[in-house]
């Protein structure tokens, strides 16, 4: 999908993923389409600060101090206490990485990760950047859990575009019955996919009831249903 996405020139493309996806293979898949990574890493990756070889999560442990960090408010997400490294990341190359502890830093505490391969950004950029994939991650967690995204396996682009379209137009529908129905409260997109699905299946029990007050054979219920009993 990374090499078939159409980006202007003049355009600069930031690719945010999470901790599950940040990997050699993908940064340079990302660089050979003149593309930027900002992703979530394992504190449990190798960096080099000044020759020696340790895991984020033990140079945090042993080696940082809280003198050492910059406060850094990121909007809507609050402050962080923050310490950027520049350099080899395992197998990466070269890149910089922002460990980062909420509101306050403690040795005992892993810190949260994030690698950029663009040096020239700084670091509430790349906050900022990164906290876009939030709200990315919610909608996601929409498809998934609510439109059963994670219920489809496809490998062909066409049928992963045409798969996406029809996601998106159930969601401008579930948008627009939601906002038809926050008139009187508000309600959530879970919310109306719920009632929508109560309503259906409410449909469908008095369906069956008057089918069988008229004494319809239960093979044409079935058959209309498309169910197997």
């Amino acid at each position: 999908m990374i090499q078939a996405f159409p980006a202007r020139e003049e355009e600069q493309v930031y690719v945010l993923m999470d901790s599950w996806y940040t990997s050699r293979k993908l940064v340079d898949t990302c660089n050979a389409k003149g593309f930027h990574v900002i992703g979530a890493v394992k504190s449990n990756r190798k960096i080099r600060p000044n020759g020696i070889k340790v895991s984020m999560a033990e140079f945090a442990g042993q080696y940082i101090q809280n003198p050492d960090l910059r406060s850094v408010t990121v909007k809507g997400k609050g402050k962080f206490r923050i310490y950027e490294y520049e350099g080899p990341v395992s197998d990466i190359e070269n890149a910089k990485v922002l460990l980062s502890w909420e509101k306050k830093f403690t040795q005992d505490q892993k810190p949260f990760c994030i690698l950029c391969t663009d040096l020239t950004l700084d670091v509430v950029t790349i906050l900022e950047y990164y906290n876009v994939r939030w709200e990315i991650e919610t909608g996601y967690r929409y498809f998934k859990e609510l439109l059963g995204f994670d219920q489809y396996q496809l490998l062909s682009f066409k049928a992963i575009e045409r798969y996406w379209t029809i996601q998106y137009l159930v969601q401008n529908f579930l948008e627009f019955q939601r906002f038809e129905w926050s008139k009187t409260k508000p309600v959530t997109l879970g919310d109306t996919v719920r009632r929508i699905r109560s309503e259906m299946l409410g449909q469908l029990v008095v369906y069956a009831y008057q089918e069988g007050m008229a004494s319809t054979p239960l093979k044409i219920v079935l058959k209309t249903l498309k169910l197997i009993a």
